[in-house]
């Protein structure tokens, strides 16, 4: 059994369970199902919207560095701060908020593994009141680190054919078909095409997860994984999915655990690329 590559990428629930009166850490509550914080949150924890808190309100981005600043203070956290994020549905969401603290170079994140089912699978408390943290002022205006992040003009002219590179598609296969054009639940937030970027192999996000208490796999397992279908440290990988939310699980899994030096999320994604004019697209 080897370690991760980051060994503080990830804290356990009983940890997590001992320091909730820890007044350095803010814990962070991300869910795609952003009512699921109403129904219950781990004490302490302060609920973010991924979309109306993490997402700019116009152009499709995310937030500026100034908003970032802004959000920060908002939630009382300063680099000084530990953030731990957790979330549902293995995760994914608190991922991506995992790597916009990357992009935007806060040190001190982790991610609960295995997220809001764990914490409820071992009976451990739930609250509903609303947590209102004392702001900070403050927090240092950050640059964003576009070494782990892609755009669509690099993954065209990097990665588009070129089938020996590290383009990973971890969308589900019948998304990576073409078969369908998002999952099941999310019809409307599909591209205009269905398919994938010429090159690119799947192996969908979910398969680094266990299906039961949705913790991570250990290190081995989750090398064999990537291995096996060449993905290995050497190369620069750049992963994406639909939106850049599973993609960003993915970038947590190959950076953070395995500790793969070049890797970037792909977050235009499919609903950038399946949506552009003369995009090559295979099926």
């Amino acid at each position: 059994m080897t370690d991760f590559g980051n060994p503080r990428a990830l804290v356990a629930s009983d940890w997590l369970f001992d320091h909730l009166q820890d007044p350095h850490i803010r814990i962070l509550d991300v869910d795609e199902d952003t009512d699921a914080f109403l129904r219950g949150h781990i004490p302490g924890a302060v609920g973010v919207h991924w979309r109306d808190d993490l997402q700019a309100p116009v152009a499709r981005d995310f937030i500026d560095p100034r908003a970032f600043a802004a959000l920060m203070d908002r939630f009382g956290i300063t680099p000084e701060t530990t953030v731990v994020l957790y979330g549902g549905n293995k995760n994914w969401f608190a991922a991506y908020a995992y790597w916009y603290f990357r992009y935007y170079s806060h040190e001190r994140v982790q991610l609960l593994d295995g997220g809001r089912r764990k914490w409820e699978a071992e009976g451990r408390p739930l609250v509903t009141e609303a947590t209102r943290p004392i702001p900070s002022k403050g927090y240092p205006i950050p640059v964003g680190n576009d070494e782990i992040r892609a755009y669509r003009d690099q993954v065209a002219k990097d990665y588009v054919g070129r089938p020996g590179t590290g383009l990973v598609d971890v969308r589900s296969p019948e998304e990576y078909s073409g078969a369908r054009i998002a999952p099941d639940h999310l019809p409307s937030e599909g591209a205009q095409r269905g398919g994938h970027i010429p090159g690119a192999r799947n192996i969908p996000w979910s398969k680094a997860v266990d299906a039961e208490l949705e913790t991570f796999l250990d290190f081995d397992r989750l090398s064999s994984i990537y291995q096996a279908e060449g993905l290995t440290a050497d190369k620069e990988i750049v992963a994406y999915c639909r939106i850049g939310e599973r993609s960003a699980h993915t970038w947590f899994v190959l950076s953070e655990l395995l500790g793969y030096p070049r890797v970037r999320n792909y977050d235009g994604s499919w609903t950038e690329w399946g949506s552009l004019v003369k995009a090559p697209i295979e099926r």
